[in-house]
């Protein structure tokens, strides 16, 4: 008579068969991205001894560049699917004109323009989108042309003088704060600091710690690899801790800035869009591998279409930020901004061929961009060595992006 050894179930916490045990690992083309922002704080926070961090000049680079943040919230949706825009900058300049000619000569109320300029932005992004998607012009050349067509029609409306000034409302929406809502309450030798925007930063962090918990608890559900737990807290501490001390220093100048609730909209919506929704994935698709998006039945130029008219959307709403906080709409509006727009999706880790990209990422990139410009701005160092720091700066991120996927590929043979 033979015996057999019962099978023994599988324990559960092993790893699987033929992988090595759970090791500390750190993905550095993800994380390499928010590794250099802190770097680079810390230096400026070191050349400007302590200047870079004080309450005010925190607010002053959020305010002064949130009109570059939210074009690079659109710039990454459209670098994602494998294509550029180069007219952004023009069409910041032409729709802050539109808001002007509506708001100051026609005397519209606020809210009635700013919905017409928004659909001016969109009527402007379904444009290029149609040469794009449905004639199979390259983006780069319809963009072009439409970079010097609408700075045209901007010269045109406004001649060489600005509009202006601006309603209230648009004005606080670009410059203005939030009310101290709950008055103030004593953080110490912080001095006081807004009660409701130390509220605000509480659920923000509340609302990363639920977002990564169940991001970790669908991995695990799924048998996929997570960082050991500690790793885990600590990262989560870590992100707490910033964002928190942030929001501390601005409840200490003037509450938070109005643009900054605006990001936070854009980017938790966008976020979402990207990562969660069919139409995320499918412009993931396009950039990663068209022919395949294709034949996998994914609608491309329905989808690239809407890519350009979504980027129409938000330089509507950047030029109207933009021409709010200058309180008149100028001529010369708007110089640039595309590059900047591009430059901070390329160093949030978008790649040159699409396919890769995060809204976060992009938001940290204008980040990195405006703490260069303000950092050296407040050290007293010329335009052209700040020129030549954040073309260094572009060229690091694009050289990394591309050393890191060559390192993936030699790992995978």
């Amino acid at each position: 008579m033979t015996t057999t050894n019962p099978v023994r179930p599988a324990d559960p916490a092993a790893p699987p068969a033929g992988r090595s045990p759970r090791r500390i690992s750190i993905n550095l083309r993800q994380s390499g991205i928010y590794v250099a922002f802190a770097l680079i704080v810390v230096l400026f926070e070191a050349i400007t001894g302590g200047a870079l961090l004080e309450p005010q000049n925190i607010s002053n680079i959020i305010v002064q560049n949130s009109y570059v943040l939210i074009l690079a919230v659109g710039m990454i949706l459209v670098i994602i699917s494998g294509h550029i825009d180069l007219s952004a900058g023009s069409v910041v300049a032409m729709t802050g004109a539109v808001a002007a000619v509506l708001t100051v000569n026609l005397g519209l109320p606020w809210p009635l323009a700013v919905v017409i300029t928004l659909v001016v932005g969109a009527v402007i992004g379904a444009w290029q989108g149609y040469w794009v998607a449905y004639f199979g012009i390259p983006a780069f050349i319809v963009t072009l042309a439409g970079m010097l067509a609408f700075r045209a029609l901007t010269l045109t409306v406004l001649g060489n003088q600005g509009i202006g000034p601006f309603p209230d409302a648009i004005r606080t929406l670009s410059n203005g704060f939030t009310g101290g809502y709950l008055g103030n309450i004593g953080l110490g030798p912080l001095g006081g600091a807004d009660l409701f925007s130390l509220l605000a930063g509480v659920v923000v962090i509340a609302g990363i710690v639920l977002t990564q918990w169940r991001k970790r608890s669908a991995r695990l559900g799924y048998g996929q690899e997570v960082d050991p737990f500690p790793l885990f807290v600590l990262k989560i501490a870590v992100a707490a801790a910033l964002v928190l001390a942030v929001v501390v220093q601005l409840a200490r100048f003037r509450n938070l800035p109005w643009v900054l609730v605006l990001l936070a909209v854009l980017v938790l919506g966008y976020s979402l869009v990207a990562g969660k929704s069919v139409f995320g994935r499918h412009v993931y698709a396009i950039g990663g591998n068209l022919q395949a998006a294709t034949l996998s039945g994914v609608k491309v130029k329905s989808v690239t279409f809407w890519v350009f008219v979504n980027m129409g959307v938000l330089a509507a709403l950047a030029g109207i930020i933009f021409a709010g906080r200058l309180n008149q709409a100028g001529p010369t509006a708007g110089v640039n901004f595309e590059l900047d727009a591009i430059a901070a999706a390329f160093i949030g880790g978008a790649a040159v061929q699409g396919g890769v990209g995060k809204v976060v990422g992009a938001i940290t990139g204008g980040l990195i961009m405006a703490v260069i410009n303000n950092g050296m701005s407040l050290v007293g160092a010329p335009s052209e060595r700040v020129m030549l720091v954040k073309g260094a700066v572009l060229l690091a991120a694009v050289a990394y992006d591309i050393w890191t996927k060559r390192r993936a590929g030699a790992a995978a043979r």
